[in-house]
């Protein structure tokens, strides 16, 4: 009986992911229809990213230090787990619905933020991290390429490991757009 409840909350999460995915792939198709880049200079900075990388750096204060900028925010997306604590550092596949829309207060609060510069700081494919890039009310969105290419309007080619390269590459680009001053 214990693995049937097992193998039946796990199929429950596979086709509550397949359903999101579907939703995940028509919004995506809509994106750069309505996509509306501001010109303004980069003043706040939401970074999204996976807990596995936030563990291992300390991304906020290299990507402050490197752009100049202060107050960054930082969420992250770990595994859930049996015992979920609510956090305002990180979010879980639970903390989404069925038609796609992340309802944790905290984090759906973070999506609303109109930051100026969102950093979707991960490498590979990650179908909650991607959903919360497009549901963010950033401006400018930036991160790594061969993620998925409709959600930035600024990508990276390099290693999550190599902050600081990255952090100098974005910082480049930024000033030749305009968006952060020499």
């Amino acid at each position: 009986m214990f693995i049937k409840i097992i193998y039946f909350k796990n199929e429950f999460f596979e086709v509550k992911r397949i359903q999101y995915q579907k939703k995940f792939d028509k919004n995506i198709k809509q994106v750069s229809e309505r996509r509306n880049v501001s010109q303004k200079e980069i003043k706040s900075v939401g970074i999204l990213t996976t807990a596995s990388i936030s563990l291992s750096i300390d991304l906020q204060a290299k990507i402050e230090a490197v752009l100049g900028v202060k107050n960054v925010r930082i969420y992250s997306f770990k595994k859930s787990d049996a015992t979920k604590d609510t956090s305002f550092k990180y979010f879980t596949q639970k903390d989404i619905n069925w038609k796609g829309i992340y309802i944790e207060p905290s984090f759906k609060s973070f999506l609303e933020e109109p930051f100026d510069l969102l950093i979707g700081y991960f490498s590979e494919a990650n179908l909650y991290l991607e959903t919360a890039v497009l549901q963010s009310n950033a401006t400018f969105k930036a991160g790594f390429s061969g993620v998925n290419s409709k959600l930035y309007e600024l990508e990276i080619s390099e290693s999550t490991a190599h902050v600081e390269a990255f952090s100098s590459e974005l910082k480049k680009y930024l000033q030749i757009l305009k968006k952060l001053k020499n």
